[in-house]
């Protein structure tokens, strides 16, 4: 993918972050989004619904970080 566009690369941040998160497993970032919903289900039920809802907005987030996670397996970095 890199060859594509030799003059679009990534800086040593991006580099040093997607290296590291290449050694996290994918799976982590799903269970970080079911065990989300399930908190944000309890919290609703324990009648706090401000907590769930902010609790509720997180497994999208998560489920975003394990795709980029994936990508960047799959695909690595520049």
């Amino acid at each position: 993918m890199s060859n594509q566009h030799p003059e679009h690369t990534e800086g040593p941040v991006a580099t040093a972050i997607e290296n590291q998160t290449a050694k996290i497993p994918s799976d982590i970032f799903l269970w970080a989004a079911l065990g989300a919903i399930g908190i944000s289900l309890t919290l609703k039920i324990m009648n706090k619904p401000h907590n769930a809802l902010f609790v509720g907005q997180w497994p999208a987030p998560f489920l975003l970080l394990g795709l980029y996670n994936k990508l960047v397996k799959l695909e690595g970095n520049d």
